[in-house]
């Protein structure tokens, strides 16, 4: 990684692939633009398109790209899994989620950033976890069928209520950590494959207390490949979310919470969903 510029804080953009052959280019071309003193690190599950082997001839031409080989598709909670220690080995102070087949516009990297404050100690307005949100005022989802914007929308709403937890896109992808949160999580604990484990990861920043911030993105259906989406993705994130909820109910005739790998603690985080203008501004 790049040496860290006095008052700079050092940010690493993680994006996890597989078959991505199309789109790798762009998205780490959009990532270095849009943040420029960030490093990117590409994780692969030995896509047999050849992503991994585009993804180091980019890391070869620009310093500020790395590549994580893993042995084969191991599901995107462990890509980033991997993703997190290889971040906590090193003088990392954010870590930023980000999609390689161009749902995510890179043009938000920086809102996503700025959101998290001084991360070197606390500003009013900062946070610990910052949630790229399609479903806030200001969000939305472009060219999407209905039925997975009723699935998404559902979800989220279903989240939001049997886990109680005050965010709207608890299973979006595009997200910002303070290294912090990520060294509080017991990673080896955290078992979710698809994208429930985007769920499991803000439910265990909301149960430690930490403070999450939405801020509206717009997010845009693949034009190149395939959506990685499947039923079992869905049977997972309903399977766990409602065991979840479950002994958090149980846990809470007690007094105390239930984290997802089972132990209890009671804690609360303070949230905070921005509009359009607030999110634009930073404040």
């Amino acid at each position: 990684m790049t040496p860290e510029a006095p008052g700079r804080h050092r940010v690493l953009v993680v994006i996890p692939t597989y078959q991505e052959a199309g789109t790798i280019r762009t998205a780490v071309a959009g990532a270095r633009a849009a943040l420029p003193d960030a490093d990117v690190l590409v994780v692969d599950d030995n896509s047999p398109d050849g992503t991994g082997d585009i993804a180091d001839e980019l890391a070869v031409i620009d310093p500020q790209v790395q590549v994580l080989h893993r042995p084969g598709k191991q599901g995107l909670g462990a890509a980033y899994k991997a993703a997190f220690a290889w971040a906590l080995e090193r003088n990392v102070d954010v870590v930023v989620q980000m999609d390689s087949d161009g749902s995510h516009d890179p043009a938000d990297l920086p809102r996503l950033v700025a959101a998290l404050g001084d991360v070197h100690g606390i500003t009013d307005g900062g946070a610990d976890l910052v949630l790229g949100s399609r479903w806030v005022p200001g969000g939305a989802v472009r060219d999407w069928p209905a039925w997975r914007r009723g699935l998404s929308m559902g979800g989220n709403l279903y989240v939001r209520l049997v886990l109680r937890l005050p965010v709207r896109d608890a299973t979006g992808g595009y997200r910002a950590f303070r290294v912090g949160v990520l060294r509080a999580t017991p990673l080896e604990e955290v078992s979710s494959a698809g994208y429930c484990f985007q769920v499991d990861l803000v439910l265990r920043a909301v149960q430690a207390g930490f403070r999450v911030r939405e801020i509206p993105i717009v997010f845009r259906e693949r034009t190149v490949g395939e959506s990685k989406m499947s039923r079992a993705i869905v049977r997972e994130a309903l399977g766990r979310v409602t065991w979840w909820a479950l002994t958090n109910r149980r846990a809470s005739l007690r007094g105390t919470q239930v984290d997802p790998d089972g132990t209890t603690q009671g804690a609360g985080a303070l949230y905070r969903r921005d509009s359009p203008s607030s999110a634009e501004s930073g404040s």
